[in-house]
């Protein structure tokens, strides 16, 4: 593991099995991602469909799912170990987490029997890939605002709209849509409803975003034309449940962007420092200038402060006793600092640092959306604000 910063892993990450399996995936990335991948990852703008299927292969689909759905019946702590070591050696441009701790999760939580039978098995082989669509053109972080429509149809339903910005876009075939089953009931007319996209008429994929960072994930615009689906898709098996179920599963997500946001910083301290130990100026290593020292030591308190806080937060979780003010409290000031530590470490790296073969250079722009999805940092302060 990465252990730039020293800080002692809490008692429920220490145990042998957590950290055996920590191990197995570290091993499992550098066989599967290792950089020079990541970097056709970002040259093609997606990972490979067929890496989805080889981490079923592996067991790393439905990590935290219950065994009796047919899941590993980990906790999250095996997502926990799963992030951090995406993020420790650079391929977190792989969307699995979030088909793992943020799509599946609505399934396991609110699906119905019928629901978890059809859709589990296949969310954990890589046959089916994930993504949630909530955001749209004209509506972001105000997730009362969405326009897409879900009307029903006879036995189904029929889905108009359109989202934007949507993780694993391209590659996704069972995509958990945020739409209006009834326009005029506010956030009590908003359910969840699975789009099977394949062979589903009136679908369509829009282009692949061009973006700062995190090239090497799809991110998408999908549109929906009259697509008809059928009512049992309908997450719950009743309308109207899906603002609630959004709220209940939005901390974790927030949760999920602090541990990712300091597993990249870890990463920009170690490329840091292996840089400024080797690079000379004046005579001297980078490192033994004191405007060097001091600025690391700012780095490492401010990731120590965010990486026990974030331990803090999924020592609640397991307890189910994460709420969503602390949830919001961790995601923005842990991408905050994120942004802020690595900027100093860019500069560290002087000219070097702009350039793109330096990771430095591409944790930094990876890092500026941190602040934007999964609810903006400001969004995040005014729902702490609520809690005074």
């Amino acid at each position: 593991m990465l252990n730039v910063i020293d800080t002692p892993e809490p008692d429920f990450m220490q145990e042998e099995e957590i950290t055996l399996f920590s191990d197995s995936v570290g091993k499992w990335i550098d066989e599967h991602a290792p950089p020079e991948e990541v970097q056709s990852w970002i040259a093609n703008s997606s990972v490979p469909r067929a890496l989805w299927n080889k981490a079923g292969e592996a067991g790393l689909l439905g990590l935290s799912m219950p065994e009796e759905d047919g899941g590993m019946g980990g906790d999250y702590r095996h997502e926990v170990v799963l992030m951090r070591q995406l993020g420790w050696k650079g391929a977190d441009h792989f969307g699995i987490s979030l088909h793992n701790a943020i799509v599946a999760p609505y399934i396991w939580h609110y699906g119905t029997p019928e629901q978890k039978e059809r859709w589990l098995p296949r969310l954990l082989t890589g046959e089916l890939v994930g993504a949630i669509a909530m955001t749209e053109p004209g509506a972001g972080s105000d997730l009362q605002g969405i326009k897409t429509t879900a009307i029903k149809s006879g036995n189904g339903y029929v889905v108009n709209g359109s989202k934007t910005f949507i993780t694993n876009g391209q590659l996704a075939n069972f995509i958990i849509v945020v739409a209006k089953t009834d326009p005029a009931a506010g956030a009590k007319g908003t359910s969840l409803i699975v789009v099977e996209t394949d062979g589903a008429e009136g679908f369509e994929r829009g282009r692949n975003l061009h973006k700062i960072g995190m090239e090497g994930n799809d991110t998408s615009e999908l549109f929906f034309n009259d697509v008809k689906v059928p009512g049992e898709n309908i997450i719950g098996g009743g309308e109207g449940l899906g603002f609630i179920q959004l709220m209940q599963q939005l901390p974790q997500e927030r949760l999920n962007i602090a541990i990712q946001g300091v597993a990249a910083a870890e990463r920009g301290l170690s490329e840091t420092l292996a840089y400024v130990k080797q690079r000379k100026a004046f005579g001297k290593t980078v490192l033994d200038f004191q405007n060097t020292q001091f600025k690391l030591a700012e780095v490492k308190t401010k990731l120590t402060v965010a990486k026990v806080f974030c331990d803090y937060c999924i020592g609640l979780h397991l307890k189910g006793k994460l709420d969503a003010v602390t949830a919001s409290m961790a995601k923005y000031w842990v991408t905050d600092i994120q942004g802020e530590t690595l900027d100093e470490m860019l500069q560290l790296h002087g000219g070097y640092g702009y350039m793109n073969e330096y990771p430095i250079a591409q944790l930094y722009k990876d890092a500026r959306v941190q602040r934007i999805y999964g609810g903006t940092n400001e969004i995040m302060k005014v729902l702490i604000a609520r809690s005074l």
